[in-house]
């Protein structure tokens, strides 16, 4: 509950938005500041804790740790692929979850991937965006990171929907889990943040335009349409010549005699 009234109040907050620096982030001082929270408490709590686990922990356990968690979203990802109406990508994660709950030991081994069932992982968020709610403002979620305004209600509603009891059988075996997934999610980032920081002097603007790339490439949406639109239009008025403008004669070169010796007397 506390980290739904968390997201809920940083949703609240769009209507506090102050002239934006990036089009789709008229929240970043708001997400500058979360952004700041987010990253000293990774390099105080959640990076040390990861780096343990990776220490401590196996290579197949983390394994079947991830593919336990990702069977799970497959539930959520049929759902959502059921309410967009994409029934072949819905039988498919119908299929992946039967066939990694049952041969592959509640989902701690991925056999349907190496069978052809691909992974599609719809999620609530892609749901909004395929009846319309493409364009979506940028939004830094306390612990859980970068996200937008669409994909965040998404999460939200998600979240507030799902029973405790639906897999885990009380509330403090599905905190557990969540606790777990976060690390073991976190592990397999150990060394991106190394990266981002080495990559650009403003991490948050590279980090926030990778994010927003990514998820338009995932939404089939084209960002750079409208700016690749207006380029066009910039250079068909420089190319093409105006056909009420007089003719300009080209100045003499070293071609002008020979024309001239060539045409007729």
């Amino acid at each position: 509950m506390k980290r739904l009234l968390v997201v809920g109040g940083c949703l609240l907050l769009t209507a506090c938005a102050s002239t934006p620096s990036h089009p789709q982030d008229p929240l970043e001082p708001l997400n500058r500041a979360v952004y700041r929270f987010n990253d000293a408490a990774d390099k105080a709590v959640l990076k040390p804790v990861a780096q343990a686990y990776q220490q401590v922990t196996p290579q197949p356990v983390r394994t079947g740790v991830g593919n336990f968690f990702d069977n799970l979203r497959d539930v959520y990802s049929a759902a959502n692929n059921t309410l967009q109406g994409k029934a072949e990508l819905a039988l498919t994660d119908v299929l992946r979850v039967s066939f990694n709950s049952t041969f592959g030991l509640f989902g701690l081994i991925d056999i349907a991937t190496p069978m052809g069932l691909k992974s599609s992982k719809a999620t609530l968020g892609d749901t909004f965006a395929h009846y319309g709610w493409q364009e979506s403002s940028y939004l830094v979620l306390p612990l859980l990171g970068p996200s937008t305004v669409r994909d965040g209600s998404g999460m939200l509603i998600s979240n507030s929907l799902e029973p405790a009891t639906s897999v885990f059988h009380t509330h403090t075996q599905a905190t557990v889990a969540r606790v777990l997934n976060a690390v073991n999610t976190r592990e397999k980032l150990l060394g991106l943040e190394e990266m981002v920081d080495g990559a650009a002097l403003d991490s948050y603007s590279y980090m926030r335009d990778g994010f927003l790339q990514m998820r338009a490439h995932q939404l089939g949406l084209s960002q750079g349409k409208q700016q690749a639109e207006e380029e066009l239009n910039i250079d068909d008025l420089v190319d093409e010549p105006d056909a009420s403008a007089p003719a300009v004669n080209a100045p003499s070169d070293a071609s002008a005699p020979e024309a001239k010796d060539a045409s007729p007397p």
